[in-house]
């Protein structure tokens, strides 16, 4: 079966590249399951919301909080450009806690940090 080339980008740096077997994605229009083989798409990804990508190779998952970009699929090849990104493993989980606190003190004003910070959660393995 092919596999998708993948790419999560940020301007600081490269997240992750590699082969996987599928990618899932939340765009302002919902959730995106990608496939091998998926039509062609150019996407904006939900500011605060997390990527997951099964690696071809059936290691460990990678799961990513992602604050606003965009995304491609063309010929098996996704590329993930998001304004901010952190890897599940790298998240201060007691940092992002206290994020959240703080965002919700605001949330009247302002629902993006929420959002932010409950991505940084679920990307680290917990529910917020």
């Amino acid at each position: 079966m092919a596999n998708l080339r993948v790419g999560l980008v940020s301007p600081e740096r490269e997240i992750w590249s590699g082969e996987a077997k599928m990618v899932v994605a939340q765009t302002i229009e919902g959730s995106l399951g990608i496939l091998p083989g998926h039509a062609p798409v150019l996407g904006v990804l939900l500011d605060g919301s997390v990527v997951k990508i099964e690696p071809a190779d059936g290691g460990t998952p990678v799961t990513a909080a992602v604050g606003s970009g965009f995304f491609s699929i063309a010929a098996d090849e996704v590329s993930i450009l998001a304004e901010q990104a952190e890897l599940g493993e790298e998240i201060d989980v007691d940092a992002a806690r206290r994020a959240l606190d703080e965002a919700l003190e605001l949330a009247a004003e302002d629902a993006v940090p929420e959002r932010r910070a409950r991505a940084r959660l679920r990307a680290a393995g917990i529910e917020a």
